[in-house]
Order: structure tokens, then sequence, then C-alpha cells
């Protein structure tokens, strides 16, 4: 995506170490817990991010109900912390989506 904005698909615990480890300063889950089993739930992410320093937020919805109350909440968020941020869902469409509605809708302070 950028410099400052990546997105993938879904991330595990041993990830968060390494994304640390590159410079991430922030970290955005799109995924709701219990999609999938072996799923990393929201809080084992979370516990990871502290022990790394790395700033979280879960911000879930499910494929195709995506509300302008999620994209409001992605848009604070992300304009309250630092970069580089990454953000993840199951494939990364989801997480593309908000990211793209918050640009389109000008909630973004991408400077």
């Amino acid at each position: 995506m950028s410099d400052t904005i990546t997105i993938s698909g879904q991330i595990t615990v041993d990830d968060v170490k390494a994304l640390a480890e590159q410079g991430y300063k922030t970290l955005v889950n799109n995924r709701p817990d219990g999609e999938e089993a072996g799923q990393p739930t929201s809080d084992a992410i979370k516990a990871a991010t502290t022990e790394h320093g790395i700033v979280y937020a879960h911000i879930p919805f499910s494929g195709g109900m995506l509300e302008m109350r999620h994209v409001q909440e992605f848009a604070d968020f992300f304009n309250r912390t630092e970069r580089p941020l990454h953000i993840f869902c199951r494939s990364g469409n989801r997480s593309s989506i908000i990211l793209q509605a918050a640009r389109e809708q000008d909630l973004l302070d991408e400077d």
C-alpha cells in the first residue's frame, strides 16, 4: 500500500514480534473472532502487541457488512496513532476496503 501502511491476511501472535522488529507502531485487526477454527483471538493478538510496544485496535466486521461507524472508528484510531501501521483480516480484502472507504470520505490525516 505504502511505506507507512501495509495490509495482509491473518497474522499470528509470532508475526506481531516480526512486525515490531520491522518498526511497526500500530496494528488494526478487522477480523471478527471465531470466523474459522485455529484463528488467533483478538485478545491473543492484543497481548502480543502490548508485549512488543505496538498500539492495537480491533475493528471487526464481516465481509460485505462494512458500515460507516466502522470507517469512522478506523479513521479516528488512524488519526491519533503513529505509523507505520499494519491492517489485517482473513485475506486482506476487508482491510483494503475500510482503508479505501476512509480515504474516499477524506477522513484520514495522511501526511
